[in-house]
């Protein structure tokens, strides 16, 4: 859906639609190349919030702009809150030398008419919020960050050295703050993978264990898809499950995904004991690459650069399952697919593990790809949302593609982003040349608590030279 052929459709169609000869066959269909290029009743009636730059947008289905929140800085995770007001994270210049895709910085809260209500900045010359936030249920914020770990603390972990010499490591860390003032925030939690590493390298140091026998940690010497970069991990997503209560992460460079316990103290996250499932901080579940923990072979990766795992709402299709975005990057031909898996649990978030042997399940219970599996694919970024009509909201980030599919797989729905990298696109436009990547894109209802008391009257569309055929 993302190359050169699809976007050349597109324009035939444009002029095939301006001859005498009606479109109308095709209901829902336009003849647009960006903004609305398909809107069918079988859509979930819904907003959907996106960020590109230093722009936060609400769009309605006919892609009319319902809102719009504008930073001094660019920012990807973005939130709209039950109360209307917009949290989200912001790219600021680092400080230090923390380089890292997805770099961030600064969180930001605005009111529902983009004031500016809290700010706070992470990022020092040894540690930096990066990706993605989630906003917790009693009004705090988790916080993904970066901290640097040096040569000498890494050895001492049991990391080996490689060639070049390898300088720094990357540990990936949440945080969980509270804020306070306007530019302010209380700590109240913290989890380190630092804590959680295990290596059969060098007996002398730290962490030396059977890797195999230890899926509750993570082997410091597993490069990944890395050439022994300080970014080892690159976590990408973060996500929180209030009834389970714990944390869903994804690593883009292990090709797994892991769920934590937040009921810890910060002193039990440290450890292997503690919490609700008297595991402390250690890894609970892991999926998609076995070969890390030493339990498979290259034929049992399932997972490829993936975002976004998340656990589905309850009252919805497939609740409790984890859906998420598998990007297929380092595989070829590269193809994108969205997962639905089922962990399997001896009772609710305790996960089901057999010595010597993966976790579970062997396989997703459902799999979406496109009928041409190389016509959908983006090899970073993007995201997959359960709607509550039974339908999924897919953000095939790097072309900046949303299309909304129903159970059968068919598409009921489809926009493109029409915010270039240094322009709006008009109508006509044809964004393959230039960078309209969205980070996520996240469909709220009509009713959703945030528009009551709200002015929700939807103005233009975001491009130029809107065409809102599919809409009358």
């Amino acid at each position: 859906m993302k190359n050169n052929n699809y976007f050349l459709i597109r324009v035939l169609f444009s002029i095939l639609c301006t001859l005498p000869v009606s479109c109308q066959n095709s209901p829902g269909v336009t003849s647009n190349t960006v903004g609305v290029i398909l809107n069918t009743a079988n859509s979930l009636n819904g907003y959907t919030l996106f960020a590109v730059h230093n722009e936060t947008y609400l769009i309605n289905n006919c892609g009319e702009v319902v809102n719009q929140w504008t930073s001094k800085y660019s920012g990807k995770s973005v939130y709209l809150l039950e109360n209307g007001n917009l949290l989200r994270a912001a790219e600021i210049l680092n400080p230090g030398n923390i380089i890292i895709p997805g770099i961030g910085g600064r969180i930001e809260l605005f009111d529902w008419a983009g004031n500016l209500l809290w700010e706070y900045n992470y990022s020092t010359t040894i540690a930096s919020q990066h990706h993605d936030i989630f906003p917790m249920p009693n009004g705090n914020v988790l916080m993904l960050a970066a901290t640097i770990i040096n040569e000498a603390e890494a050895i001492q972990m049991g990391r080996k050295l490689l060639t070049p010499p390898f300088m720094q490591l990357y540990n990936e860390q949440i945080l969980e703050l509270k804020p306070k003032n306007s530019n302010d925030a209380d700590i109240v939690w913290e989890w380190n993978f630092k804590d959680h590493l295990i290596q059969d390298f060098d007996k002398t140091k730290d962490n030396y264990g059977v890797i195999s026998g230890n899926p509750q940690r993570l082997d410091v010497n597993f490069l990944g898809t890395t050439s022994g970069g300080a970014n080892w991990l690159h976590i990408n997503s973060m996500q929180y499950n209030a009834e389970l209560d714990q944390i869903i992460l994804s690593s883009r460079h292990m090709n797994e995904i892991y769920i934590i316990d937040h009921s810890t103290t910060t002193a039990e996250a440290a450890t292997g004991s503690g919490g609700t499932y008297q595991k402390g901080g250690d890894i609970l579940y892991r999926w998609g690459n076995p070969i890390v923990y030493g339990q498979g072979r290259i034929d049992d990766q399932l997972l490829f650069g993936q975002h976004t795992p998340y656990w589905i709402e309850e009252g919805y299709v497939d609740a409790g399952k984890i859906m998420l975005f598998n990007n297929g990057t380092y595989r070829s031909p590269g193809y994108s697919e969205i997962f639905v898996i089922t962990p399997p649990t001896t009772s609710p978030g305790e996960y089901a593990y057999s010595a010597d042997n993966s976790y579970g399940p062997d396989e997703p219970d459902h799999i979406y790809t496109s009928p041409i599996p190389t016509d959908f694919y983006s090899e970073f970024v993007s995201s997959a949302q359960r709607l509550p009509n039974g339908n999924t909201l897919i953000c095939e980030g790097k072309p900046g593609h949303f299309f909304e599919i129903n159970a059968e797989g068919n598409i009921v729905w489809e926009y493109i982003n029409p915010v270039g990298a240094s322009e709006i696109l008009s109508q006509g436009d044809i964004p393959e040349s230039t960078s309209n990547i969205v980070f996520r894109a996240k469909k709220y209802v009509e009713d959703y608590a945030a528009f009551v008391g709200k002015d929700i009257t939807p103005g233009l569309p975001i491009e130029k030279n809107p065409n809102l055929e599919s809409c009358k």
